[in-house]
């Protein structure tokens, strides 16, 4: 045994020079990756966690949807999906909270005679105060004619009717084309599925659980993007173009 410098090393006896054997050092590199790993797996648990949040604020902000609208406003738009959505529309101008009502994304194939037939709550509001906008095919549509509706009436207020679930991205979309417009929701309950008590019924719970998931991409794709008419993004999203090529109102 000798010393080099501070460190006693061994000494090979046939040659008389210190051997390699050396007080063993952890090697920088493998700590460089234990670091990261720790590092990515913290970050992946706090994305979990807070995705997790996220989703229970999600439903709860659904849950307590308000229905009931306290104030008028110029217009209002009822998004397709339901047909408690139309009655409540239709309501909501008879009572004059509205001068004009907007259909979107109503089937290309269906007539305003059809329509009033389906839903006795039209009357004969759909002679003089209902809109019909047959190009729609998804939210994002619905928020791009419905823009092209507001602008040609010049309406500066808008009560927004759709289902509970679907408000919170319906309000999205539509704050990302008409900043400028006050939107007043009125969330109408889903049929058959209780919403408040979701942890009760998978469908609710798958339900509410992809619609948080196009909430999510929503808000994202929206923060990156103004003008979904010309996005790609807005089509590689919903999977086609959001609007058809068929005349703009009837």
């Amino acid at each position: 045994m000798s010393v080099v410098g501070n460190e006693p090393v061994a000494v090979d006896p046939a040659e008389g020079e210190p051997s390699a054997v050396a007080t063993a050092v952890p090697p920088r590199r493998g700590r460089g990756w234990l670091v990261l790993r720790r590092g990515v797996a913290a970050a992946g648990l706090l994305a979990c966690l807070a995705f997790a949040v996220g989703f229970f604020v999600f439903t709860d902000m659904v849950g307590r949807a308000e229905r009931r609208v306290n104030a008028s406003a110029d217009a209002v738009v009822a998004l397709t999906g339901g047909a408690q959505r139309i009655a409540d529309a239709a309501d909501l101008l008879k009572q004059g909270y509205a001068r004009r009502l907007l259909i979107s994304g109503v089937n290309k194939h269906t007539t305003p005679a059809q329509l009033a037939e389906l839903n006795p709550e039209l009357g004969e509001l759909v002679e003089c105060c209902v809109d019909l906008d047959y190009r729609a095919r998804n939210t994002i549509g619905n928020a791009i004619e419905t823009r092209r509706w507001v602008q040609q009436h010049a309406f500066r207020s808008l009560i927004v009717v759709t289902s509970n679930y679907h408000m919170p991205r319906s309000l999205v979309e539509l704050g990302n084309v008409l900043p400028e417009t006050e939107l007043v929701p009125h969330a109408v309950s889903a049929d058959r599925i209780d919403t408040e008590r979701w942890w009760r019924d998978p469908v609710a719970a798958k339900l509410l659980f992809m619609e948080y998931l196009k909430y999510l991409v929503a808000v994202a794709r929206t923060y990156v993007e103004r003008d979904p008419e010309d996005s790609r993004v807005a089509v590689f999203v919903g999977g086609r173009k959001p609007v058809a090529t068929v005349p703009v109102l009837r």
